[in-house]
């Protein structure tokens, strides 16, 4: 096993099939990762002749082998989102830059983040997952985005405890937008029981789909609140896109003035459907949204929104406080 050579090679899935853990990989060679989400590269690449031939896979152990043999980049930022709110815009934008590595919403960190497996094996899998999918596989890359899954952010603490300096933000939208988003087309989170146990799950009863969709809405705005104000986390309104991406958040990402411009090309296409034109929806999501559904969402998620909305104001003063405060030579 020491010597089984992954160069180019990706972990796909992470898994228990008999008690053990496994790592199943997938060749990548130097194809960039530039579709919106992970699994949208997987499906990709299995399709190649080779992965159909060959397959490989490790125990979940040859993780920490591999990061101490070759560590990869080290990830630079972390994006937490309350679902359909402009996370996905934001990767897309940052996959346009040669040095960028973006990761977004991979199964495999998923599954070890809510393994069960104890704290220390966790994280010692998830530095060696994430050394993974930072090696520089093409030559240029310098920095590693990792866009998590939304029901994530429960599991930040956990995440703290394996990249503690690692920045990280939080986006999030006017939740009746986005209910109304989960209404026409749910995201897995917002079916009772398609993800399994997660730290959304209450015991209150629900008695139409509005409810479900709107408590776990508010759930997932009140933790990203919660962990923002624990942790230091960076609040983004969806209102804010793309504009602040050549602000306040092209200094979060460490963009230069030639990065600024390349990222907004990626601003005419639909984050999830590339091939299309992005066309703004609010107002169409408002008219859209039912009686029920408004009430919902104003007894569940509306406090919790409104509390980001207010962190979102602190955090850009001090941002531009920041870049107008004179630097003073001490010296």
């Amino acid at each position: 096993m020491e010597r089984l050579n992954l160069e180019g090679w990706l972990p796909i899935r992470i898994w228990q099939p008999a008690g053990e853990w496994q790592v199943d990989w997938c060749w990548f060679g130097d194809t960039p990762l530039h579709q919106p989400f992970f699994r949208d590269a997987v499906e990709a690449a299995l399709r190649l002749p080779f992965n159909q031939a060959f397959r490989r896979q490790t125990p979940l152990s040859i993780l920490s082998s591999l990061q101490s043999s070759r560590p990869g980049l080290a990830p630079s930022a972390f994006i937490f989102h309350a679902s359909r709110c402009g996370s996905t815009l934001i990767s897309q934008m940052l996959a346009q830059l040669a040095n960028h590595i973006v990761i977004s919403e991979p199964p495999p960190l998923d599954a070890l983040l809510r393994s069960g497996l104890p704290v220390v094996e966790r994280c010692a899998a998830v530095k060696g997952l994430l050394s993974a999918y930072g090696q520089r596989r093409l030559g240029t890359e310098q920095r590693l985005v990792i866009k998590l899954d939304a029901w994530n952010i429960t599991e930040l603490p956990l995440l703290r405890e394996c990249f503690s300096d690692t920045p990280w933000l939080f986006v999030y939208r006017d939740p009746l937008e986005t209910a109304v988003s989960h209404i026409r087309r749910p995201g897995m989170h917002m079916v009772p029981g398609m993800i399994g146990a997660s730290g959304l799950d209450d015991e209150w009863p629900f008695d139409s789909r509005e409810a479900f969709i709107a408590r776990r809405l508010g759930r997932l705005l009140a933790s990203g609140l919660a962990q923002c104000q624990a942790f230091g986390g960076l609040a983004v309104n969806y209102s804010e896109l793309p504009g602040a991406m050549a602000g306040r958040l092209a200094g979060f990402f460490g963009l230069d003035d030639v990065q600024r411009e390349q990222v907004f090309a990626a601003v005419g296409r639909h984050a999830k459907q590339p091939s299309s034109v992005f066309v703004g929806d609010c107002d169409d999501k408002r008219r859209e949204a039912s009686t029920l559904l408004r009430e919902r969402v104003e007894r569940w998620a509306r406090g919790p929104y409104e509390a980001l909305v207010a962190k979102s104001c602190i955090d850009s003063t001090d941002a531009i406080a920041s870049r107008l405060t004179p630097t003073v030579d001490l010296q």
